[in-house]
């Protein structure tokens, strides 16, 4: 049976599984990557109703398991998923008008070269992605402008050296993981990017041309989860910055104990201090091995104040209050039950809406609308 605190399930969609979910007003747009592949939109004026209003797919092979919406242009990714599927589909980006959201119109694909994107953030003007590209080995950081979406422009790039193969540059990493970028994230006038088992980086993007490196660091080499999200808080907390940066219980250099997320200081950005971590009580009992999607996965990147809600593969949603970024505390959750065939849930994204309502995805099926007192 499903276990709560401060949290009632209102409603539940039966879908495809998923990667992403996002709100714009009272729409609800789900990211697929089980097939069917796509992208599922529903309205959710009544959230104790919510209805389908369009689907939009993508070929086997392909999934779009992201989405983000802004001034009613809607962006998802198009990844290569496995070694079958329509070749000519190509990897990138399906840009849409979605001003009426039921009827979702396609108004360029914009193409890059091999696998495709993963994931992003999209400001409604700027799209950071993390693309492919030719000539490199691995994702890299990538700045589309949007302002014509009919027409995206690359304005920037940014990658690790050793990356760019076709420039020459030495690969230093031998028989180790490739360089990958996973998430870059705004906020003002920097970039906060995660890189799976290379880390996460800071950088400044005032030029955004010509983005520069300020820091980086890597835990990998000691808790071998890639780095997922690097989540910037807006306020100072106690006085000081902070980042979020969750790491993701899949793709384990080793076998280990499940992840968690951790909590840096970065006052002083040049010199990144992780001050706190946190782990859902139980998931780790002895610090022993355990299978990967146990642990954390990624927080949502709306949030209110300093309540932050999480997605907790095996745990469902934890929502915690970072408050005291020393002592982060969870103060409610709600463990769905597991979708039938599947033995765990596995709760792969949640976001929020201004209502307070929490939306999450179980990357196996479905996805649960939820009300909490704590929002």
């Amino acid at each position: 049976m499903a276990r709560s605190k401060n949290t009632r399930l209102i409603a539940h969609i039966d879908c495809p599984g998923g990667g992403q979910v996002w709100v714009d007003g009272r729409t609800l747009y789900i990211g697929h990557m089980r097939e069917p592949t796509g992208t599922t939109i529903v309205d959710v004026s009544d959230p104790s109703n919510p209805a389908v209003l369009a689907r939009v797919d993508v070929p086997v092979g392909w999934h779009s398991h992201k989405v983000r919406v802004a001034n009613g242009i809607m962006v998802v990714n198009h990844e290569r998923q496995g070694k079958d599927g329509d070749a000519g589909f190509g990897g990138g980006l399906g840009i849409y008008d979605v001003s009426t959201p039921s009827r979702p119109q396609l108004i360029c694909k914009w193409r890059t070269h091999g696998k495709g994107v993963h994931r992003y953030d999209f400001d409604g003007r700027y799209a950071y992605i993390s693309p492919t590209a030719e000539g490199y080995i691995g994702n890299i950081m990538m700045i589309l402008d949007l302002k014509d979406p009919a027409r995206p422009e690359e304005v920037g790039r940014w990658w690790i050296p050793g990356q760019w193969q076709a420039g020459g540059e030495a690969y230093p990493w031998g028989e180790g993981p490739a360089p990958r970028c996973h998430h870059p994230m705004r906020m003002g006038d920097r970039l906060y990017v995660s890189y799976w088992h290379h880390g996460y980086h800071i950088l400044d993007i005032a030029d955004m041309r010509k983005p520069v490196l300020i820091a980086g660091g890597n835990t990998s080499p000691a808790f071998p989860h890639p780095t997922h999200t690097c989540l910037p808080i807006p306020q100072t907390l106690k006085g000081r910055r902070v980042m979020v940066v969750a790491d993701e219980d899949v793709a384990k250099l080793w076998p280990c104990a499940p992840a968690f997320t951790w909590i840096y200081d970065i006052t002083n950005e040049r010199c990144p201090v992780p001050i706190s971590t946190f782990q859902v009580e139980g998931v780790d009992p002895d610090g022993a091995p355990q299978p990967p999607m146990m642990g954390c996965h990624q927080p949502s990147e709306r949030f209110k104040g300093t309540i932050i809600p999480f997605a907790w593969f095996a745990k469902g949603l934890r929502i915690l209050d970072i408050a005291d970024p020393f002592a982060p505390r969870e103060i409610a959750f709600y463990e769905p039950d597991p979708p039938e065939g599947f033995k765990l849930s596995s709760s792969n994204d949640v976001t929020i809406d201004d209502r307070g309502l929490c939306y999450l995805i179980d990357r196996q099926r479905g996805v649960d609308i939820i009300e909490t007192s704590v929002l």
